[in-house]
């Protein structure tokens, strides 16, 4: 079985390496980080559990195909949805014409990591009140080496120590596709879009001043489009 918070979409992925892509989110419940500015608390805290469904992966899909109503691409997030045993899942849609790709935070490793299509992996700055799990980066990595799985690494930027964070992410591992992102200082409240535009700004400046022209850098979409509404 697995835990999910909640099923939703077609709607498109708000940031990273398919921005802008048609896709229904699979957010299962459960993580074993607290960032202090996490904005999916409903799927990481203890407190919610009675919110989350067990599913089975049939269960899921079924979901996802009444939504959809055809393949898509179905984005695996949380909590950390590593945590959750998705084989079944993966192979089920694979088997209708989905494609899969993971959101995860790099601090646990599966074997399973090699059925996606591709794979966010999203380690926590400085300012998410974690130390860098930079052994949990390398496993992630390696579990999906010399596979045809799209790795990609995204940084949310908050202030100068999580850019220079970033920095050393990207100095390790430069040959992976990479990119920033906007931290939403508020995710609880009236999403600040004109903040979150000004922070845009100033990454955008700093990373141009350094030189720093292998990063793509991205605005979290759908806190501009639709602020922090949750399920879309």
């Amino acid at each position: 079985m697995i835990l999910v918070d909640e099923i939703f979409g077609p709607t498109i992925q708000g940031e990273g390496a398919t921005i802008g892509v048609p896709t229904v989110f699979v957010r299962t419940g459960g993580c074993d980080y607290r960032c202090v500015w996490c904005d999916t608390l409903h799927a990481v805290l203890p407190k919610y559990k009675s919110n989350w469904k067990k599913m089975t992966p049939r269960e899921i899909i079924d979901q996802v195909n009444d939504l959809a109503e055809g393949p898509i691409l179905i984005t695996l997030s949380g909590g950390n949805p590593a945590l959750q045993p998705l084989e079944e899942l993966i192979a089920l849609g694979h088997s209708y014409g989905h494609t899969f790709t993971m959101e995860t935070q790099a601090s646990k490793a599966k074997p399973w990591f090699r059925m996606l299509d591709a794979i966010t992996l999203s380690p926590k700055p400085p300012s998410s009140g974690h130390d860098p799990d930079w052994n949990g980066l390398q496993n992630c990595l390696d579990a999906i080496a010399y596979t045809a799985v799209k790795p990609s690494i995204k940084v949310v930027v908050f202030d100068d120590d999580d850019y220079q964070f970033a920095r050393e992410v990207h100095k390790r591992h430069p040959d992976i596709p990479f990119y920033l992102s906007v931290g939403n200082h508020d995710p609880k409240g009236e999403a600040d879009t004109s903040a979150l535009l000004s922070r845009m700004e100033w990454l955008i400046e700093k990373a141009i001043s350094d030189q720093w022209y292998e990063a793509t850098i991205l605005p979290q979409l759908h806190v501009l489009i639709w602020g922090n509404k949750r399920g879309v």
